[in-house]
């Protein structure tokens, strides 16, 4: 019997119930109960979305930092983004400043909300030095192509008076100049890793408008006006930048935000857990374990499209490593997950239960089916 197995546990969250760090925790707890000597790296992950700057700060022993700016409505409020000092390098999660999360029902506008917020965020951070950002975007209340975070940066968008653009989607109609030489000179020397789980174009029909734009307050009317808006801040967007961009996987996540981010200088669209697993350097984590333990609060077949425990399977794949999938739910059509390197896949659930009960106990259940696991992988290596 192997007294010290190396276990890498590397889960996302299980999203409204437990963060990542908690399910790592509760993980280890069950192994420790069948390996008191077991070697355990807990590496929390996320894919771009919520959990990214927790993620990448626990990882690489970052820090908050926190600060103002405008929220969606242009109201100022407390926001945070994520620093690492020996990078120099910023972990902005747009969703924080620009998010849907922070608007009541009746305060969603996709009409008059921006991203003007996210864009003073990407300038705190130049203040400090950064010189490398990641951006998660995703969860946003905007419909505006990344106008407004362009504007916080020092581009120059003016109507036909020659005066700045309104903030807010519905304004871009009336965009007749575009002047990107404004621009922040300090972001030449940046590079931007923009963090995307979706790969909706700009526009059209599974564009940023109609796809999202339900979800944040549009109207069929408002959805046809903002598309219109779009569809012309989309020529001007790619005059100016001398760049094709409308059609790029990425460029209508949040809201037409992908697009956006492609104007500035250095910047690369990715999934959002590609950019985490380079930057946490998981394949020698990988390499080091002789067992892993990943999962989400549901596996199903949406999870091989980007998420964690499908990316962290087709890494561990070459290496022959077990892996391990914990979900509260676990859907059909798993099999495509065991071809690209799942090994099992468990649901923590011991019977059925209500959501509310499932939520209330789930970091006793992921101990308990943790431990149960490890039992199987002991008989085995007895």
């Amino acid at each position: 019997m192997k007294n010290n197995p190396n276990v890498l546990i590397a889960p996302d969250s299980f999203k409204e119930s437990m963060t990542a760090n908690e399910v790592s925790e509760s993980v280890a707890k069950g192994i420790l109960k069948v390996y008191p000597l077991a070697n355990i790296r807990k590496i929390p992950l996320a894919d771009g979305g919520e959990g990214t700057i927790d993620a990448l700060i626990s990882g690489l022993h970052g820090e908050w930092i926190k600060t103002t700016a405008h929220d969606p409505r242009m109201k100022q409020i407390s926001s945070t983004y994520g620093w690492i000092e020996d990078r120099k390098t910023a972990i902005i999660e747009m969703a924080k400043i620009s998010g849907i999360e922070l608007l009541s029902q009746d305060e969603k506008d996709p009409r008059i909300t921006t991203t003007y917020g996210t864009g003073e965020l990407i300038l705190h951070a130049l203040n400090r030095g950064c010189r490398n950002f990641i951006i998660g975007i995703g969860g946003s209340a905007t419909n505006d192509g990344g106008a407004g975070m362009l504007q916080a940066l020092g581009a120059r968008l003016l109507d036909e008076s020659g005066q700045p653009l309104k903030k807010g989607g519905l304004a871009l109609s009336q965009l007749q100049v575009l002047d990107l030489s404004g621009l922040d000179e300090r972001l030449n020397d940046c590079q931007i890793s923009v963090a995307c789980d979706v790969t909706n174009p700009l526009l059209g029909e599974g564009g940023a408008t109609y796809t999202f734009g339900p979800q944040k307050g549009g109207s069929p009317q408002i959805l046809d006006e903002l598309e219109a808006a779009l569809q012309h801040y989309a020529v001007h967007l790619e005059s100016s930048t001398n760049r094709k961009i409308v059609d790029l996987p990425g460029a209508g996540a949040a809201g037409g935000l992908g697009s956006g981010l492609m104007a500035l200088p250095n910047t690369v669209l990715q999934s959002g857990f590609d950019i985490i697993q380079e930057f946490l350097d998981l394949k020698s984590h990988i390499q080091w374990a002789d067992i892993i333990f990943t999962g989400e609060g549901k596996i199903d077949h949406q999870t091989q499209y980007g998420k964690v425990p499908a990316g962290l399977a087709r890494l561990a794949k070459p290496y022959n490593k077990p892996v391990i999938g914990l979900a509260g739910s676990v859907g059909s059509q798993t099999a495509l997950l065991h071809d690209i390197g799942l090994t099992a896949i468990f649901s923590i659930l011991p019977s059925p239960m209500s959501l509310e009960e499932a939520i209330k106990n789930g970091s006793q259940y992921i101990e308990q089916t943790s431990e149960q696991i490890m039992r199987i992988y002991n008989s085995k290596n007895s």
